[in-house]
């Protein structure tokens, strides 16, 4: 991994482990409409209909996050379940939160009529491979779904969790290969 992947991956982690602890990455403490917006990606000052990865905050406003932070202790990790996270939720347009992330981070990214990726390339920040297939990548949770809820997730109504899992408005979600994925497994952020 180099220098630059190393610092982006620890800002979103910052972000994103403040964002769960304090709100669960985005999500209000109303209750959400469970679909996610997405930023879209302008160029030339127009829109070209491409989500992009939402911004990093800056270095001040990252600590500025923390410092709102209450620690806590973990809580139990009793009941915790990936399906009590409906994740891959529909996003429009036959597309799900996986397609949509999919096209977001990939180039070249073609779909097909149900708006399966069938073609592109993909950079794995994790591991720095590049990834020619669909089914080579994994959408990583960055603050993931067992972290959550040991953070207060299981106090959460399922449409909260829902619309955690399937946060495309912070930058929560991640494309990288299915094998570091799974080698991080659930470890947190930190």
């Amino acid at each position: 991994m180099t220098g630059r992947h190393r610092t982006v991956l620890e800002a979103v982690a910052v972000v994103c482990a403040a964002g769960v602890l304090l709100s669960g990455c985005g999500v209000g403490k109303g209750e959400p409409s469970g679909r996610s917006s997405s930023a879209v990606a302008l160029v030339d000052g127009r829109d070209r209909g491409k989500p992009v990865l939402p911004e990093l905050p800056t270095a001040a406003q990252a600590r500025e996050m923390l410092g709102k932070l209450t620690v806590a202790a973990p809580r139990p990790m009793t009941g915790c379940s990936r399906a009590k996270f409906p994740h891959w939720a529909e996003q429009g347009e036959r597309c799900n939160t996986r397609e949509t992330v999919l096209e977001r981070d990939g180039r070249g990214v073609k779909r097909d009529d149900q708006c399966r990726a069938v073609s592109g390339t993909w950079a794995s920040l994790y591991d720095g491979k590049t990834l020619t297939s669909a089914s080579q990548a994994d959408i990583d949770h960055i603050v993931p779904l067992a972290a959550a809820w040991r953070s207060g997730a299981d106090a959460w109504s399922s449409k909260r969790r829902r619309a955690f899992a399937n946060d495309l408005t912070h930058p929560q979600l991640l494309t990288v290969s299915a094998a570091s994925n799974r080698s991080k497994g659930d470890q947190r952020p930190d």
